[in-house]
């Protein structure tokens, strides 16, 4: 991966259309950068701005952003920045069962990354992952 700091930043909707806008533009500039397979990204790129949607204020018609960032040769670090939630944290949790619908997405972001968090920050909230590629 060539290239270390912010390889792309893309704003977007609070809208369900966005997951897979983020999708697409995490997938080019991951192939702008020479990573050849990225589906690990691309899942929790789906599953934080899904969540940023879902569970925050931008999907109150607000906005939210997406940064890729170069760490190493090795290593690459996404943050989906959103307008935050007083109701809603991020948390790890293990669903209502087998055949629940959601509640475990952070679970998988814990258990494909190599580390992940959030910070809240003024009016908003960044909830990050670190994936070598």
């Amino acid at each position: 991966m060539t290239g270390l700091g912010v390889l792309g930043v893309v704003e977007l909707p609070g809208a369900a259309v966005s997951v897979v806008r983020a999708r697409a533009f995490v997938r080019g500039v991951l192939e702008r950068a020479g990573v050849d397979e990225a589906a690990d990204v691309l899942l929790l790129v789906s599953e934080l701005v899904g969540n940023a949607v879902t569970h925050s204020d931008s999907g109150q018609g607000g906005r939210l952003a997406v940064v890729v960032i170069g760490c190493d040769d090795r290593v690459v670090r996404v943050e989906v920045n959103d307008q935050g939630s007083d109701a809603n944290k991020p948390q790890v949790r293990d669903g209502e069962g087998l055949l629940s619908a959601g509640g475990r997405g952070l679970r998988l972001v814990e258990q494909i990354s190599r580390g992940w968090g959030w910070d809240e920050a003024g009016s908003g909230r960044t909830v990050w992952f670190e994936v070598a590629v």
